[in-house]
């Protein structure tokens, strides 16, 4: 056998070893970064449209010690005024 025929077997030997424990260089995926995920990625839901969004661009009314969560200013509004009205 030559050399170069050896050298060769080798690294085709190393390449598929390499492939059989998780690929070339490439990290494994684990589920273990959801666990610890932020808490800023959660969904929230838009009180008037019933949309989902994620908590951290979502925009923010407090009120009667509650907060709510809006996807535009538009529902934040209309949730105002719905609330304003059934105060009076």
């Amino acid at each position: 056998m030559t050399p170069l025929r050896l050298v060769f077997l080798i690294a085709l030997g190393y390449i598929g070893w390499r492939m059989l424990r998780g690929g070339w260089g490439a990290k494994r995926s684990t589920n273990a970064h959801m666990a610890t995920s932020d808490p800023q990625d959660v969904l929230v839901e838009d009180p008037v449209c019933h949309v989902l969004i994620p908590k951290h661009q979502a925009l923010r009314l407090r009120r009667d010690g509650k907060t709510y969560y809006f996807c535009s200013e538009q529902c934040c509004d209309q949730f105002a005024g719905q609330t304003e009205q059934g105060e009076s």
